[in-house]
């Protein structure tokens, strides 16, 4: 045996069947559900450091004071909640892309942002009010009878569902404008000096911090576990048995972390007042975009009222 074969493993100098670019070679395993929770939880932490980035951005949003921001944006809600028309609601919110569009937004990520969420939920929760069991009116689309009684959608239950999702899809967009364009701490500081209560901010500052701590150590440790794990652990059960092993040392390692954290900041002078670093100044800009906003509002309301 000569030294080349001594110093390396048999199952190294095997031969191995190689595999195609498409990778339809052998069975496919579905993963494990704690593995697709962890992928889920970094990508949170991933989208959180992608906000503060296009926070970042010299966009029209961006430039203007965050206390112009969040009492705008708030008086277009309420001017989005009292619209009653379908098609003033979707003008609206093609607003919304354009103004994501003038921030430097993608166009197709705020898109996705908005309707993979509420939107969907809302449009399967109103689902049942289109039917003429729910809703009474003209049938458009029939499906049936269902104990001798014609069943089908209703043209009045499908407007009234139309107006239910295209005002909570407008008021999500509003919403993601103003986070994705203000950082967090700036955002905060807007709040308080709107005079919101210092608990609230506290509450909310502190819950965000420790989320993505928490976030962050159970992903450091399923990293750590799967580092030192030969064997495969796609099943269920060893998955329920790791979480169930580590969800108590978790909580209590971040919850002790967060409390030395909170006993650093108030030794330090924390005092549940949120500060950015540049002071808020109101400027032109910011006087032009409350004056159009404010056109904008009553001219939304005016032609939905003229309807």
């Amino acid at each position: 045996m000569t030294a080349t074969s001594s110093a390396t493993p048999g199952w190294l100098l095997d031969a191995e069947v190689g595999l195609c670019p498409c990778g339809c070679i052998g069975r496919r395993r579905k993963g494990s559900y704690v593995t697709k929770t962890l992928n889920r939880a970094a990508n949170v932490m991933h989208q959180a450091i992608f906000a503060e980035d296009t926070a970042a951005q010299p966009g029209l949003l961006q430039r203007l004071d965050p206390r112009v921001k969040v009492v705008t944006l708030f008086g277009l809600l309420v001017a989005v909640s009292l619209v009653r028309n379908v098609s003033m609601l979707l003008v609206a919110y093609f607003a919304t892309l354009l103004l994501a569009r003038a921030s430097r937004l993608s166009v197709v990520f705020f898109v996705k942002r908005v309707w993979l969420f509420v939107p969907i939920f809302t449009g399967i929760v109103v689902l049942p009010a289109t039917l003429n069991l729910i809703t009474n009116g003209d049938i458009v689309v029939p499906l049936g009878t269902w104990f001798g009684h014609e069943v089908g959608l209703t043209s009045q239950g499908l407007t009234s569902a139309a107006l239910i999702v295209t005002r909570v899809a407008t008021s999500i967009s509003l919403v993601v404008l103003l986070t994705l364009t203000t950082s967090w701490t700036r955002l905060l500081a807007a709040l308080r000096s709107l005079f919101v209560p210092r608990m609230f901010i506290l509450v909310l500052g502190m819950a965000y911090r420790y989320l993505f701590h928490l976030l962050s150590s159970v992903v450091d440790m399923y990293t750590a576990r799967r580092a030192r794990t030969v064997s495969d652990e796609g099943s269920v059960g060893s998955g329920r048995r790791f979480v169930a092993a580590s969800a108590g040392a978790l909580f209590g390692r971040t919850h002790a972390l967060a409390e030395e954290v909170h006993m650093a900041m108030v030794s330090r002078g924390y005092t549940g007042d949120a500060r950015a670093l540049s002071a808020f100044r109101v400027q032109l800009l910011d006087i032009a975009w409350v004056i159009g906003v404010a056109a904008a509002a009553v001219l939304l309301i005016g032609i939905d009222r003229g309807f």
